[in-house]
């Protein structure tokens, strides 16, 4: 098992972009990319409130295909936290933050961009795994507080499964990457984990519209989860297991033009995280209006009820989805 290193992290990410664009890494033996057995499995989504684990420490944040031609996914229900951003074009694009646990497998893995690197600044020297980034921005990831960890600087932590084309085909092991899961402690998004406030309303599926992206978020009493569907199609990881948060946080962000552009000429958005607005938080079959506030990017995003009190999440899986205000 390999321990995380930040010596020389600059010239590997810059040598080991075009690995990740060409698609040179060794093709996995499984069938849509499925996780390769190691003898664990994925959590059932626990919450920081359920595991009581210590920090073993920093948490793990993977960038997550989900165009078209990216699902199913896999280890996705296996994050405590899932953000979902606007990237080129309109689309959108997933990062999952690990720490109760780590699945055999997760992917398929793309690239990074400017906002991911003040989204993470919140946790203590994370660790990025991204399959590259563009040119320009490679020297903001090298300077970031983080640990970056693009396809290819530990070989054996990627592969290419069988069932998708590049680049919808690229996955890490995480266990290759670190020895064990960091513990809930190293979750430090500032989310609070209790019973629900007065109020709300009931709700059963809620849409957010992203140019070319959309989420649905669909309550399932029998679960008493939300099951997540994007662009319209269910979201079931390669496993058969149906992607459904216990709470899920519409907030309401600036996004606007970043200096970046994809290789097309499409402007890279850039969506701020940092500052304060409004959000929806959906938990337990209801729609609560809330606030949220993070005023430095050291910091988690603090919730509240429009009267101030702290606005609770149910738990469980959280996907929060960075809407333009």
């Amino acid at each position: 098992m390999r321990k995380m290193v930040r010596s020389g992290r600059g010239a590997w990410t810059a040598a080991l972009l075009a690995v990740a664009v060409t698609g040179s890494l060794m093709t996995g033996c499984t069938s849509g990319g499925g996780s390769p057995d190691d003898g664990r499995s994925p959590s059932q989504s626990r919450s920081p409130s359920e595991t009581g684990t210590a920090n073993a420490g920093p948490v793990l944040a993977v960038k997550i295909d989900n165009a078209p031609d990216a699902p199913p996914q896999t280890g996705l229900d296996a994050a405590d936290v899932v953000y979902a951003e606007q990237v080129e074009g309109g689309l959108s694009r997933l990062m999952a933050v690990f720490a109760s646990t780590l699945p055999a497998a997760v992917g398929p893995v793309r690239s990074a961009r400017e906002s991911d690197l003040e989204l993470l600044r919140q946790f203590h020297e994370p660790t990025l795994a991204f399959s590259g980034a563009q040119h320009k921005l490679l020297p903001l990831i090298d300077d970031a507080p983080l640990v970056p960890e693009p396809a290819g600087k530990v070989p054996d932590a990627w592969y290419r499964g069988t069932g998708k084309a590049a680049p919808h085909n690229l996955y890490l092991r995480p266990r290759r990457l670190m020895d064990s899961a960091p513990g809930d402690s190293a979750l430090t998004t500032g989310f609070r984990f209790g019973a629900a406030p007065t109020g709300g309303t009931p709700e059963t599926s809620r849409t957010v519209r992203f140019p070319s992206a959309r989420f649905t978020f669909t309550w399932s009493a029998g679960r008493g989860r939300w099951l997540v569907a994007m662009d319209g199609t269910p979201t079931v990881t390669t496993d058969g297991k149906t992607v459904a948060p216990a709470t899920v946080v519409i907030q309401n962000v600036k996004v606007h033009n970043s200096k970046y552009h994809d290789f097309l000429g499409n402007n890279t958005p850039f969506t701020e995280s940092v500052g304060s607005g409004t959000a929806k938080v959906l938990r337990d079959g209801r729609v609560f209006d809330a606030n949220w506030t993070r005023p430095e990017a050291t910091g988690g995003t603090r919730f509240t009820t429009p009267d101030g009190a702290p606005m609770n999440f149910a738990p469980g899986q959280v996907w929060v989805v960075l809407a333009q205000a």
